[in-house]
């Protein structure tokens, strides 16, 4: 710092006592004095660097700069009331990773972990042409990147060439609390174009079950977080064959996505923390049960046409949004998703048609 140059203060209450080896400080001990500090700038700087240092130690020890409980959802209906729960051996068969699959409480609850052995996974009973399809979910605390859960539907195993499926996939992160939520689907086989839509949870999902929703059926495609819809995808004629049309199976896993699912694969999972365990319980599965003789035939035996009370995924309250529920999804989509593929004009020089009529 140059010897001539100074700054002015005022000091009101309180003496600072010139160090006697500091010759560039000279304080009266007057404290209604004004003082001449040419070291002034120096120590604001010093003082800065040290309240923002203290700040970080701060965020780090108390865990706040991690995305938290920031906003309270807006105030919804809760379609998950409208049905009752089931139980996991009366819904689910194990898919794979059966060792690290545990069935609790007179089978309501299930712990599925995934490890530097195998992941996890179950698969309904039941395929559906459509249905009302929740888990309340308790995802790994720690450190996750890389790890993947997902709640899905799907006809892969049926329909290998042009499969459809309905994903709810939340991605683990290096940091302890920020979950990403990823939906997507696909249709008559239509891999080649994701159409992924992306949120940061308005709470932290490691504390407590939250339920996780997928609405499928002649009218749209519904995502729900605790009730609260994040996304819509209408059956119009701009999507056309790419909406889900064939008996589908309902699956929860938990899996290693190291190659994509943290910052594109930049974080794979690091297996010193497994296992990494996720509760379900809340299951529910109400919708048309195909016929399993039939399983590959993608006609329908159901009622998709119009609106009818008697097929219960299909009336009004499950046909359209409600006023409640169109102002609670555009809060969701304002405050909380951070990327959909409508807004990548880098990823889809031409974006798909739907992305137009909507």
């Amino acid at each position: 710092m140059s010897q001539n140059l100074t700054s002015t203060i005022k000091w009101d209450s309180w003496k600072i006592q010139p160090a006697s080896n500091n010759p560039h400080i000279n304080i009266h001990q007057n404290s209604k004095t004004y003082h001449s500090i040419s070291s002034f700038t120096s120590m604001a700087k010093f003082h800065l660097k040290l309240c923002f240092s203290a700040l970080i130690l701060f965020c780090l020890t108390a865990d706040v700069c991690s995305r938290g409980p920031v906003y309270k959802p807006p105030s919804v209906e809760r379609l998950t009331d409208r049905f009752s729960p089931s139980t996991v051996d009366k819904s689910y068969d194990v898919a794979f990773g059966a060792s690290n699959i545990h069935v609790t409480n007179n089978g309501t609850t299930a712990a599925l972990s995934l490890d530097k052995s195998s992941g996890s996974g179950l698969v309904s009973k039941n395929k559906y042409y459509y249905g009302f399809f929740n888990a309340a979910m308790k995802l790994p605390a720690g450190f996750t990147s890389g790890v993947v859960v997902a709640f899905y539907l799907s006809n892969a195993n049926l329909f290998p060439h042009n499969h459809d499926e309905i994903d709810i996939e939340l991605l683990g992160h290096e940091k302890r609390r920020d979950w990403v939520l990823q939906t997507n689907i696909y249709g008559n086989g239509s891999v080649r174009n994701g159409r992924e839509e992306k949120f940061y949870l308005w709470f932290d999902p490691t504390q407590d079950f939250h339920d996780y929703t997928i609405l499928w059926n002649n009218h749209h495609i519904l995502f729900l977080v605790d009730n609260v819809p994040v996304r819509q995808v209408a059956h119009t004629p701009a999507i056309g064959s790419v909406y889900p049309s064939k008996p589908m199976s309902v699956y929860t896993t938990i899996w290693d996505g190291s190659k994509w699912a943290t910052h594109g694969g930049k974080y794979a999972v690091d297996y010193k923390y497994a296992p990494f365990v996720t509760m379900m319980r809340g299951i529910e599965m109400e919708g048309c049960v195909s016929d399993r003789r039939n399983a590959t035939d993608s006609s329908s035996p159901c009622s998709r046409s119009g609106i009818s009370s008697l097929d219960p995924v299909e009336g009004e309250p499950f046909s359209q949004l409600s006023r409640q529920q169109s102002g609670a999804m555009a809060w969701a989509r304002r405050k909380h998703m951070f990327y959909s593929y409508c807004q990548d004009k880098i990823r889809y020089k031409v974006l798909p048609p739907e992305c137009n009529a909507n």
